[in-house]
């Protein structure tokens, strides 16, 4: 093989490589759900794709992995047309926890008060609002655990699934707060409510800033109960039914 020949491959490989870091750093990236802290949205296993340009970009945009390329600071989110709402599920770094990057859903927004009482959650002093919706069954460590499902209803109308291990009100973050967002920050909480770190323990996660909200979740790609690696497990691990479906 001559040298023209190599360098022609090299070169192929070289845009490619150039094409994902463009893709991932500027317009969709995709997620691996390692926690179980939003079931049943997000199952431990399931790939996403986060939209990285729907809110703007900031420096914490351009991460792959924990590795954030180093740019000139971002003063004010370049490119920004929207701003997370309530319900929204967002990818965010976590400086309380080396730098790790987060899932959780929008549930308090700038200027917010957020409390919880007996395990439901009270925006500017009102309740919102909360239906049961029959159980959810989920293996952990090879047994089944039933949780209480639930539909909450946010102010503006957002509805999405939570689950309850224990009986509303006796989870330890059942009954916290209130909490006032600070401008330009967001209350983030796990549509597990009984097994998520989230704002509601501010030494751990707190408010999240809007520079630090790298993207929204968009959709599922694809979903596996087994590792990446088992190979032979493959064609009996695959949750099919949740390839190519949007999070809401």
């Amino acid at each position: 093989m001559n040298k023209e020949i190599i360098w022609k491959n090299v070169k192929e490989w070289l845009w490619i490589l150039f094409g994902f870091v463009v893709g991932t750093s500027f317009l969709y990236q995709p997620f691996k759900i390692p926690s179980g802290s939003m079931i049943p949205t997000l199952l431990i296993g399931d790939f996403l794709i986060v939209n990285k340009f729907c809110y703007g970009y900031s420096n914490d945009s351009f991460r792959i992995g924990t590795f954030t390329f180093p740019l000139p600071k971002i003063t004010k989110r370049l490119f920004g047309d929207s701003l997370p709402q309530r319900g929204d599920v967002v990818v965010f770094r976590n400086e309380k926890d080396d730098d790790q990057n987060y899932i959780k859903r929008v549930i308090g927004i700038p200027g917010d008060k957020i409390e919880l009482k007996g395990g439901i959650v009270y925006i500017n002093d009102v309740p919102v609002e909360l239906r049961e919706d029959g159980e959810f069954s989920n293996l952990e460590n090879d047994e089944y655990v039933i949780y209480k499902k639930y539909i909450e209803k946010l102010p503006n109308g957002y509805e999405h699934v939570i689950i309850a291990k224990f009986p509303l009100g006796d989870g330890r973050l059942d009954n916290v707060g209130p909490f006032l967002v600070p401008e330009g920050h967001y209350f983030m909480m796990g549509d597990n409510r009984h097994n998520s770190l989230d704002s509601r323990v501010m030494e751990s996660v707190g408010f999240i800033p809007l520079d630090r909200i790298m993207g929204r979740a968009e959709c599922l790609f694809f979903s596996s109960s087994c590792s990446l690696f088992a190979v032979l497990d493959w064609p009996f691990s695959m949750r099919f039914e949740r390839f190519f479906t949007p999070i809401k």
